[in-house]
């Protein structure tokens, strides 16, 4: 007996050993598939799409060719959900808040109808279209306030699950990528100042790398102000993320505690986001140099860039044919409905 007892416990020390081993070799994964595209982004098509939008992509093929042995699984998710709220927290240090409150009351006002417009618009669409409403919700933030890391942020908030979550990041980082090249062919037929088509690039395009990649042929006065009117949404992604972990709240009864009354720990609150806010404070305060924030939003890309590996790792070809197709085409129609208010506001307040 004693003898049985002793091969359980080795066989049980080798079971943690495999485990641990499988966990490594997931977390691995997704950091060589971010080294990568961050590599292939510096190619001169490829830097259009960015760094997040080609990890994903890179793990859905992986997935799909060499696939992922099932010990790793644990560290593919674990890239995918606690990597990536390390690496949100950090990005924080790209958000300078005084660079947004010296552009003006315009730039916010902009960003806030546009927010508000694709939010509203996109999910109504796919709500037309019979999308899954999870997924519905993750596609209309992801393309009103910064992609793919929308997507990610908001994703604990409503509960979605891997597929739904994978699913979303993925279309918008695609419909991102279609519109900068749209946007690169049409900009000298649109008839903007540099400024003008910033800031309409900054308050219509999905992820920074597409903004900055699309506001290019402008030159820097284009790429400046395009990035302060992206990183004015990108900071709305808080009182967002807030108020949709409220409304998740209020929409499942499973959720509710104390006689039907919320409580602030029934709150799907993203209390991540809160870090986000406290390095954009110490970015803005100047409390670190330019160069080491630099360096942090390095480090906090390259998270997000395993986090978006490991949700990519997630996604089955089949599955994304099933759920994604309506999904991209209420993001695709939400998006040139955007293009175009974002066209008429940039007029109307006369920033052109």
């Amino acid at each position: 007996m004693a003898q049985a007892q002793g091969k359980d416990r080795s066989k049980t020390k080798s079971t943690k050993k495999y485990d641990a081993l499988g966990f490594i070799l997931g977390i691995v994964i997704t950091l060589v598939i971010s080294v990568a595209a961050k590599y292939l982004a510096n190619l001169p098509f490829l830097s259009i799409m960015g760094q997040l939008v080609i990890a994903i992509l890179i793990g859905i093929v992986w997935r799909a060719t060499i696939g992922v042995p099932d010990p790793a699984i644990a560290g593919t998710n674990f890239s995918s959900k606690k990597l990536l709220r390390l690496g949100i927290i950090l990005l924080g240090m790209r958000l300078n808040l005084t660079d947004i409150a010296h552009a003006g009351p315009k730039v916010i006002l902009i960003a806030l109808i546009c927010i508000a417009f694709a939010f509203f618009v996109v999910y109504a669409i796919a709500k037309w279209f019979k999308v899954e409403k999870k997924l519905g919700i993750l596609t209309a933030c992801g393309t009103a306030i910064c992609g793919a890391a929308a997507v990610v942020a908001i994703s604990p908030q409503i509960k979605a699950n891997n597929d739904e979550t994978a699913i979303g990041a993925a279309t918008v980082a695609i419909l991102g990528t279609i519109f900068t090249l749209l946007y690169t062919v049409l900009y000298p037929v649109l008839g903007f100042t540099q400024h003008g088509y910033g800031v309409f690039a900054g308050a219509t395009l999905h992820e920074i790398a597409h903004v900055i990649a699309a506001a290019a042929p402008g030159g820097e006065d284009a790429v400046d102000i395009a990035v302060i009117v992206k990183l004015t949404r990108v900071a709305l992604l808080v009182p967002v993320a807030i108020l949709i972990g409220v409304w998740s709240s209020r929409s499942e009864k499973a959720n509710r505690t104390n006689g039907g009354k919320m409580t602030l720990k029934s709150l799907q609150i993203p209390w991540f986001i809160f870090g986000f806010l406290a390095m954009s404070a110490v970015t803005s305060l100047g409390v670190v140099s330019a160069a080491f924030a630099n360096n942090v939003v390095l480090l906090a890309y390259m998270l997000i860039g395993m986090a978006m590996a490991g949700l990519g790792l997630n996604v089955d070809i089949v599955t994304f044919k099933r759920l994604g197709m309506k999904s991209f085409a209420a993001g695709l129609i939400g998006s040139i409905l955007l293009s175009v208010l974002g066209f008429g506001l940039v007029y109307m307040l006369r920033m052109m």
